[in-house]
């Protein structure tokens, strides 16, 4: 069983984008400028965002962050996004998801100029990605694939499992996992699949993005199966001073051992999120979607 080391990865590819970013500034280019804005103050979401403006200041990026508080209206925010939108200095941003409820997130979404969209979450982006066009791919989709290839882990005519139909990681790494160049047989299974125990035990590769903690257990992998862990549950712990753990949605102890490849929770798939989306960050202010 191999370790699949997404922090690893994430740094290499940081210093790569770096490397990158110099170059077009010593070339007298502009230094990419990513926007977040953050609204009211979840846990996850400031540890998320407080994390992307460090891998901005890695990757060598301007990096800014707009906050409100949970009150803030659906129009002020819309209107924010506006400016954003004209704002020719940011070269993408994105707004931290989830939002208070009172706020309707997929008008949010589809208001963020698709060609800033550096989440990927637009639904323009989203229809280019799966019919093969130049996008902006969602993050944690992107950040699995790229993981994928780095450990050079065979892909085409495999038999691929994604547990999870989300917008932002099923359906989308289902898509990614099916074009060529991947080349992978997919099924998606979700809450009312049938027999999901069967068809995991045939996958040469699942994909676990359903939220669930433990979810996936030893009984439901075959041996040298690839796993990759999306989930990342908050659960209590009396382990850890802050009385929670992070948990994926694999029970890894257990299935560990029976697999050749397998992302851990955490430091498998999280740091690839946040590094895509410096990627893409780095795409838009090369001006990807302009050509």
């Amino acid at each position: 069983m191999q370790l699949i080391d997404g922090k690893a990865i994430a740094d290499q590819i940081k210093q790569e984008i770096a490397e990158e970013v110099n170059q077009i500034v010593a070339n007298g280019g502009k230094r990419p400028h990513l926007a977040a804005i953050l609204v009211g103050h979840d846990g996850g979401s400031e540890t998320y965002v407080a994390h992307k403006v460090k891998a901005c200041e890695q990757c060598g990026f301007k990096s800014t962050l707009i906050r409100y508080e949970n009150d803030v209206t659906e129009a002020e925010l819309l209107k924010k996004i506006s400016e954003l939108n004209n704002d020719a200095s940011v070269d993408g941003f994105i707004v931290q998801l989830p939002l208070p409820k009172h706020i309707n997130e997929q008008k949010v979404i589809e208001a963020v100029d698709y060609r800033k969209d550096v989440d990927g979450f637009h639904p323009i982006n989203v229809g280019r990605m799966s019919i093969g066009l130049p996008c902006f791919v969602s993050a944690t989709p992107a950040g699995i694939v790229e993981l994928l290839k780095r450990y050079k882990i065979e892909t085409s005519g495999k038999s691929c499992v994604v547990i999870g139909r989300s917008n932002i990681v099923g359906k989308p790494v289902a898509s990614l996992m099916m074009q060529k160049g991947m080349d992978a047989t997919v099924t998606v299974c979700h809450s009312r699949t049938q027999n999901l125990k069967e068809i995991c035990l045939n996958a040469d590769i699942i994909i676990a993005a359903l939220g669930k903690p433990e979810f996936l257990t030893a009984d439901m992998v075959k041996p040298g199966a690839v796993i990759v862990d999306v989930g990342t549950s908050r659960v209590s712990s009396t382990e850890t001073k802050s009385g929670f753990k992070l948990k994926g949605d694999v029970k890894f102890d257990e299935v560990a051992p029976k697999c050749s490849f397998i992302t851990p929770v955490p430091g498998g798939v999280g740091p690839m999120t946040i590094c895509s989306l410096m990627r893409n960050t780095l795409l838009a202010g090369k001006g990807l979607m302009n050509k």
